[in-house]
């Protein structure tokens, strides 16, 4: 499952090294909830991790995210795994992408689709 968010990045922490193959990153954005602001934690892993390097603590960001959820003895725990994350200009549109060529991205509308738009197809 994925979805997006936008919302001013509030605290980023530093890179782990979970295990020996394994590293993670963590990062917190702040969300305009109404009355009271909500503060969501996402999770970087791996190659990923450097995705928030250049962004400085009150920009405002879009962070495209994965929903994951696993149990483990018994216990349920859910992750928000951030693999996309945007830097927001002051007006709410997108200035720059930090997300590299990892392939496995979703395309958005701006993506060219390669093709012209004006061929012959019947539909």
């Amino acid at each position: 499952m994925s979805f997006d968010v936008d919302g001013k990045l509030h605290k980023k922490y530093e890179t782990e090294q979970k295990t020996d193959s394994f590293k993670a990153r963590e990062f917190v954005i702040e969300i305009d909830g109404g009355q009271y602001p909500q503060f969501v934690k996402f999770q970087l892993v791996q190659e990923r991790c450097g995705l928030i390097d250049d962004m400085a603590e009150g920009d405002a960001i879009k962070v495209h995210f994965d929903l994951r959820g696993r149990e483990w003895q018994g216990k349920y725990f859910t992750n928000l795994n951030a693999w996309r994350v945007e830097k927001l200009e002051p007006t709410g549109g997108v200035s720059t992408s930090t997300e590299e060529n990892f392939g496995d991205g979703f395309p958005t509308a701006d993506d060219d689709p390669g093709f012209a738009a004006d061929d012959d197809l019947p539909f």
